[in-house]
């Protein structure tokens, strides 16, 4: 899996998805300060995500990269879902290798999820917490959903610490599909709820009350 983009390197990469350019052509059509710009290509060329040719040179993506968003846009191009997500999914392991085969593990159930369509998924590489003793890291994914019960159980099931709804500005839902997912949001927070209350004692159960209470 390839590198995530910077803010400023998207849209260096998407003046380049429509052919090789210069740094002083990149620069006026992008409004960025030069010496900027510059240092953004650097950074994409050690990233493996730009490469250069010619003197002066010109710049344009990678095999890899320009494949990616050729994948992504036959994927659109087949994708009937109006709502389009990018999501991150947090983990804490205290092994490194386990923590990735996990984030690798919602990826993979993500892509089989029919109600799905994944476009990418991008796994950071764990850091070390040496004073607790674990690891952490995240998934980073751009998927869309067929409707508001698959939200519901892309929320519920894959717990994303972070959601940005890239599209549509506007989102109508119909009345059934509303009342679908309200009922399963319902009966997974109640499953859910059933199976904490199970596990604690009746102090414990009194000082959650609190808590909850004097929030």
């Amino acid at each position: 899996m390839v590198s995530m983009f910077s803010e400023e390197q998207k849209l260096i990469a998407v003046k380049l998805s429509r052919g090789a350019k210069s740094a002083d052509e990149l620069a006026k059509e992008l409004e960025m300060p030069y010496d900027k710009l510059v240092l953004e290509l650097k950074k994409m060329i050690k990233l493996n995500l730009i490469e250069s040719k010619d003197n002066p040179p010109k710049y344009f993506l990678s095999k890899e990269i320009q494949e990616n968003l050729n994948k992504r846009k036959e994927i659109s191009e087949d994708d009937s879902f109006k709502l389009k997500l990018k999501i991150l999914i947090e983990a804490i392991s205290m092994e490194e290798e386990l923590l990735k085969k996990q984030l690798e593990s919602i990826a993979d159930s993500m892509k089989k999820e029919k109600d799905f369509t994944v476009y990418d998924s991008f796994i950071e590489e764990a850091v070390e917490d040496k004073e607790l003793n674990r690891y952490s890291s995240f998934l980073e994914a751009t998927l869309s959903v067929k409707d508001f019960k698959a939200l519901v159980r892309l929320m519920y099931f894959y717990g994303p610490s972070s959601v940005e709804v890239i599209k549509p500005a506007k989102l109508e839902i119909n009345l059934s599909d509303l009342q679908d997912g309200l009922v399963d949001m319902a009966q997974m927070i109640h499953a859910y709820n059933t199976q904490i209350l199970d596990m604690m004692n009746r102090k414990e159960l009194r000082d959650f009350h609190n808590k909850i209470y004097e929030k």
